[in-house]
């Protein structure tokens, strides 16, 4: 493991102090160079991609989250105006919301956020406001992002003030039914209260959508646009990012430089000067192409504890796909999981270093400290206590909190490598808007070189439908069984309701009638100890 092996095997970009390391990949020089062939067609396809060629053929879209940190390379001139005119109008919007000018029903100033959305339209929200947290935020926030009645209040029993509650609800097609319930779970909180949620609510949704209509007619404050050539789990860079990462006082145009900068590099023709298309060619030696390996996100950070999550959507809804873009079937994809380290050497480090071989590790690694957006004072009897400093202080053996992060970091390492388990490691300068933007921008673009090697749309999800539709199904026949139980106006088991509806799984239909039991909307008469002769009936007037 010499200084020459790392520098044939890494990327480093010594301007940002940020870096892309194989060298712990049971690789060599020479096995990359081996692929330039599906390099140099990768390449070729994402020149096409950013030129505007319409490559989510499935769905008949263009992919443009990449012009949304480089307007003017836009193929069209009104997607460039657009882009413009949209961040411009963020920046204007969330300047009014912290001055007042757009102020909340009753009270002055909107001092809290709710964010109602879910897989992309809530996980980069999430992930941003958890990296940037500090005592300087303008607005702390909560977010619905599930359909959990249990979730929705707990949530709203956190936020101080709903008077002071602006709620951002983010869908493109309006009908995503989690998002939908979200909402109008938070419109019964504003009413019940005595508020009014038009006068509390923005839209951040597709023009023409049903959210849009929705929002236009009840003259919510706002509504802004989601374009069709902006996917979900790319959209961090778009309103979806730009909008709550702007009103909790974040620096929106550092973050989009951060990813520009980064897109700068990745459309390097070598692998030795583009970071993304190195990390890619690392996927696909250490997964053999097929994922024959997890990846299992370390970041030795708090700040992005919620990484392994994001990436979770970006890489697996992209790559986790059937056929190839011929119609073979393929099964291709690569599982994502994680925590953070130093937690980790006390969780499933003892199984990454002694039990599968089933994985590559991918370490992130921050070499601050202490971030920028930590560095301020609190005041204390009259004391102001400078918290940076305070927290780099030695602890013992002239070693500081840090110094233990990092020894924690590269003692992990050196442990996995010793016992063959491979990592890569990507080190970035500080959890700042820049240089996330970086770290986000990377793993966009490496999964776009990954989906053509393996010759994989990244761009659509069928999968994901396919659940939709399904679930689209279940709720279909829960009424069934409720409507069933309320005619026939008697006790039946399971499988008398499997029967009477006909073509349905009788094991399906207990489990969902013992939900309803436990929620008090049916009765349940327990049989004679066993399933098949437990016996429900509607409660009245339900």
């Amino acid at each position: 493991m010499g200084l020459n092996r790392l520098e044939k095997l890494s990327c480093f970009d010594r301007k940002n102090a940020f870096c892309v390391d194989l060298s712990h990949l049971a690789i060599e020089p020479e096995d990359l160079d081996a692929l330039a062939g599906l390099a140099q067609k990768a390449l070729a396809e994402m020149r096409a991609l950013e030129g505007g060629q319409e490559v989510n053929t499935d769905e008949g879209r263009q992919v443009g989250h990449y012009w949304l940190r480089a307007p003017e390379l836009a193929p069209q001139k009104e997607y460039t105006e657009d882009i413009r005119r949209v961040q411009k109008d963020i920046e204007h919007f969330c300047s009014q919301v912290h001055s007042g000018a757009i102020a909340p029903e009753r009270e002055r100033y909107f001092r809290y956020l709710l964010v109602v959305g879910i897989g992309g339209s809530a996980l980069g929200p999430q992930f941003l406001y958890n990296a940037f947290r500090s005592a300087h935020q303008k607005m702390p926030t909560w977010f619905f992002d599930n359909t959990d009645p249990d979730g929705f209040a707990t949530t709203l029993s956190e936020i101080p003030n709903l008077a002071e509650t602006l709620v951002v609800v983010i869908s493109k097609s309006g009908g995503t039914r989690e998002t939908a319930n979200g909402m109008k779970i938070a419109q019964r909180a504003f009413s019940t209260v005595g508020l009014s949620f038009a006068r509390h609510a923005v839209a951040v949704t597709g023009e023409g959508s049903l959210l849009d209509s929705y929002a236009k007619e009840q003259k919510w404050i706002s509504r802004f646009p989601l374009w069709d050539w902006v996917g979900g789990r790319t959209s961090v860079s778009g309103v979806v990012g730009l909008l709550p990462l702007g009103l909790q006082g974040s620096d929106t145009k550092s973050f989009l430089e951060g990813m520009a900068h980064m897109d700068e590099l990745t459309r390097g023709d070598s692998y030795s000067s583009n970071p993304a298309l190195l990390l890619a060619l690392g996927w696909y030696k250490a997964t053999g192409g097929k994922g024959e390996k997890a990846m299992v996100v370390l970041p030795y950070k708090d700040r992005l504890l919620l990484c392994s999550r994001y990436l979770q959507q970006l890489v697996m809804e992209s790559l986790g796909k059937e056929s190839d873009r011929k119609g073979k079937i393929v099964h291709q994809g690569i599982t994502v999981y994680g925590n953070k380290g130093s937690t980790d050497q006390h969780a499933y480090i003892q199984q990454l270093r002694e039990g599968l071989n089933d994985f590559f590790v991918t370490f992130l690694e921050v070499y601050r400290d202490v971030s920028a957006l930590s560095d301020y004072h609190v005041a204390q009897e009259d004391a102001q206590v400078a918290l940076s400093s305070l927290v780099s202080e030695e602890l013992s053996d002239e070693m500081n909190a840090g110094d233990y992060l990092a020894g924690f970091l590269h003692g992990t390492r050196k442990a996995l490598s010793e016992n063959k388990r491979e990592s890569i490691t990507i080190s970035l300068q500080d959890v700042t808007e820049y240089y996330v933007g970086m770290l986000l921008a990377l793993f966009e673009r490496a999964v776009g070189f990954y989906a053509s090697f393996v010759d994989i749309n990244a761009y659509h999800q069928p999968g994901v439908e396919a659940g939709k539709k399904a679930a689209a199904e279940i709720l279909v026949l829960q009424h069934n069984l409720l409507s069933t139980l309320h005619r026939k106006q008697r006790a039946m088991t399971a499988h008398d309701l499997a029967s009477e509806i006909g073509g349905v799984d009788e094991v399906l239909v207990y489990r969902l009638l013992a939900r309803l039991a436990e929620n008090g909307r049916v009765t349940r008469v327990a049989g004679s100890g066993n399933f098949v002769s437990d016996t429900f009936h509607m409660i009245e007037n339900t």
